[in-house]
């Protein structure tokens, strides 16, 4: 199933992605997603997607399919993903507007309360 673009790829992130994906012969796309951990409340997941399952959303990107499950769709919508590098260090950032606040050491968020009832 697909549904309109709600998450949005910088370049750096478009990049990266293609990347992995030409390393990975069973990768079809990235997921994405939100898990209920940390100090904060929720946790991102990022990771090369193996298949599609029946209650994933398919959001196509200049090309590059992120596939996301129907309830962090809800958390993630309007989302940009960036691919950063600071020093040594390389990663994700995700630029949320549903985010309240985040955790001191970065890793977890609290989401607006309308979103979590």
């Amino acid at each position: 199933m697909t549904t309109e673009k709600t998450i949005n790829l910088t370049e750096s992130a478009k990049q990266h992605v293609v990347n992995v994906l030409a390393k990975d012969i069973d990768g079809i796309g990235l997921r994405v997603g939100v898990k209920t951990t940390g100090c904060s409340g929720y946790q991102y997941v990022i990771e090369t997607a193996k298949a599609v399952n029946e209650e994933d959303q398919i959001i196509e990107s200049d090309g590059i399919k992120i596939i996301i499950n129907e309830q962090s769709l809800r958390y993630l919508a309007g989302t940009e993903l960036d691919f950063v590098r600071e020093g040594l260090n390389a990663g994700f950032k995700f630029n949320n507007p549903n985010v309240e606040e985040s955790c001191g050491c970065g890793e977890s968020f609290s989401l607006k309360e309308e979103l979590e009832t």
